[in-house]
């Protein structure tokens, strides 16, 4: 039947070709993809691998019939460019459109769908040729929440699979614009987790994490927290709430081992290590930096099990350590949920530690819960009588819990006020209603007596 003949075979049945005419936009120059444009785009910026392509385009055979339309169905296709989600002759033919462009891609079988075909439509060994037209294109959202925080664009993939963890050792290039200005070119070699102590937002630390080796991406920061949020940066002159733009190249790195290739020894040492990184952020106020070497602690020693009875002590020593400090980073940082999570885990480790009960009354005030907070304090004053600073606690939480009950009875009594007033407006209401109907009822018995005595007359 016709649907199994090559597409050659079908011209020499007399069919009526479609001429293939082009330029050769293959990276092998074999003709494999050929590209005639119909109409010029604007502008001058093309799509990179993995933006979002919207096109509208219109597939036929070589003996003239369509076999697919986006048009017919009025709705444009998208795709993920280089990413093989469509046919090779469309990432290659795309990626060389501009906004507005129409163009003819005519396709040989080897950049098309092969030897197979794609059935019903399309015969083994099929040449096919696509009308397509280029509305838009966009870069593509990295971060874990899909908030449109990160938007990479890749100028040159990178190399194998592997990308870097937290802590690894990375070399990189980066220039930083903000409105068309540069503000920040360097070359840079450091840890992931210690870029903002080198005045980096945490966007680029986010986007270096999620690239590949040689590879190199321009990366826009349009949400604040990945940038350098509603304060700016003066030494920069970067005005609050800016969006960023940042060229990145991944030169080299080397990853940090991950748990689960560490024994027990490493894991306590680099454990020690890392410890005193953070405090060091901590001491210097960079309290977020601080919190990311404390975390590493966390993940490393938390699940860990079948330690000997001088390891288990160490590990419980660095968790506990790490829990707590990590309350102090989120206290300074005005995040108290955070603070009370980490303070129930050192209380988990130690149930009477003088610190976690502290500073998860700290919390707990920030929040204006102030009878668990004065519970907390209260408790450490019992444990520790000499902690002054709890006492004081204790005294400021029943000035706020007895100004909060001064607050609700006035609150309180006024709305019973004001119910004890429309409770008396509604009987006044139901008195005056009543009276009313009795008078009502008073003239219509006399109307009824005077028709009965009319009617007996």
């Amino acid at each position: 039947c016709y649907w199994t003949m090559t597409a050659e075979e079908q011209l020499s049945e007399g069919q009526h070709a479609i001429p293939m005419e082009g330029e050769d936009i293959t990276p092998k120059k074999d003709g494999g993809v050929l590209k005639l444009v119909k109409r010029e785009g604007t502008g001058t910026e093309l799509p990179m691998t993995g933006d979002k392509v919207f096109v509208h385009y219109v597939g036929t055979l070589l003996d003239g019939s369509h076999f697919d339309s986006s048009r017919d169905r009025e709705e444009k296709f998208s795709f993920e460019l280089g990413k093989g989600q469509v046919i090779k002759a469309w990432d290659i033919g795309v990626a060389t459109m501009k906004v507005g462009e129409l163009c003819q891609l005519s396709c040989k079988p080897e950049y098309a769908y092969g030897s197979a075909g794609s059935p019903p439509k399309i015969p083994p060994n099929a040449t096919l040729v696509f009308e397509v037209e280029l509305f838009e294109f966009r870069g593509e959202d990295i971060t874990e929440a899909e908030d449109g925080g990160i938007v990479r664009r890749i100028i040159t993939k990178g190399q194998g699979y592997s990308k870097p963890n937290e802590g690894a050792s990375v070399d990189v290039t980066v220039v930083g614009t903000c409105e068309g200005r540069v503000f920040d070119e360097r070359e840079l070699k450091f840890e992931v987790g210690d870029g903002e102590g080198l005045g980096l937002p945490v966007g680029v630390e986010k986007a270096i994490m999620a690239m590949e080796q040689e590879e190199e991406r321009i990366h826009c920061f349009f949400i604040c927290r990945y940038g350098f949020g509603n304060a700016g940066n003066a030494k920069y002159n970067i005005p609050g709430g800016a969006t960023l733009h940042y060229k990145i190249k991944l030169t080299a790195f080397e990853k940090a081992k991950e748990s689960w290739e560490m024994n027990t020894v490493e894991k306590l040492e680099q454990s020690t290590i890392v410890k005193d990184k953070g405090t060091q952020y901590f001491k210097e106020g960079k309290y977020k930096q601080a919190s990311v070497q404390y975390k590493r602690i966390v993940s490393w020693l938390e699940h860990e099990s079948g330690l000997s009875e001088e390891d288990e002590k160490n590990a419980k020593a660095l968790r506990l350590a790490a829990h707590l400090n990590l309350a102090m980073c989120f206290l300074k940082l005005q995040e108290p949920n955070t603070v009370l999570e980490n303070c129930d885990k050192a209380l988990e480790l130690q149930a009477s530690n003088e610190k976690a009960l502290f500073r998860r009354g700290e919390a707990l005030f920030s929040m204006k819960e102030f009878d668990r907070a004065r519970d907390d304090f209260q408790q450490v004053v019992q444990l520790y009588p000499a902690n002054k600073a709890a006492k004081s606690q204790v005294s400021l939480c029943q000035k706020r819990i007895k100004e909060q009950h001064e607050k609700d009875k006035l609150i309180y009594g006024n709305m019973f006020q004001k119910f004890a007033d429309r409770d008396s407006k509604v009987k006044d209401n139901k008195t005056l209603a009543w009276n009313s109907g009795r008078t009502s009822r008073f003239f219509l018995n006399l109307k009824m007596a005077l028709i009965y005595s009319t009617q007996v007359t």
